[in-house]
Formats: structure tokens, sequence, C-alpha cells
């Protein structure tokens, strides 16, 4: 490779940066994965998923899946970060 050609990934991710994309596109991919990282049962009772600010907003249909999430949201926290590869997700907050 010549020195003024990059790789298509590294333009794209810098593409993404500049135009505040990448956030949004993130965003899109914890929305889009969360039956798939949370399962099948949670994802069921989930009835809305909204992400605003560095928040999560969960509207579940469950008072006793709403607690034991909450008890558990900073695991939850980790594994939408980690999903998304980047820090998408600060805090959740829990609707019903």
């Amino acid at each position: 490779m010549k020195r003024d050609e990059q790789n298509i990934k590294d333009v794209i991710g810098s593409f993404l940066k500049t135009s505040r994309l990448s956030g949004k596109l993130a965003n899109q991919k914890i929305i889009d994965g969360w039956e798939k990282i949370m399962g099948k049962m949670i994802a069921k009772h989930t009835k809305q998923i909204s992400i605003y600010d560095k928040k999560l907003y969960l509207h579940l249909d469950s008072a006793p899946l709403k607690q034991e999430l909450f008890y558990s949201r900073e695991k939850i926290v980790q594994m939408l970060n980690e999903e998304a590869g980047e820090e998408v997700i600060k805090e959740i907050v829990f609707r019903q």
C-alpha cells in the first residue's frame, strides 16, 4: 500500500466519527441486539427501548422483572457497552 492509501475500514470509521453517526449506529446496535444480549424471556417483557444522552430507557410489563433487572443494572450496562464496542450507556432507567 502506498503512503497516501488508507484501509477502507479506517476511512469509514473516521467518517462516522466526524459525522457523529458512530454513536447513533452503536445505539441502534444495542436496540437491535436486545434479544440476543438479554435473552428471549426478557425481550418478551420489554415493550419499548430508547437511548437518549447515554441513558437506556426500558419499558417493561413485569414488575418482578423490573426489580430483578434493577439489581443487575451495572452488569447490563457493561454487557451492552461490550456489544456496542464503545461506551454508549452509562445509566438504565426502568419504566413500567
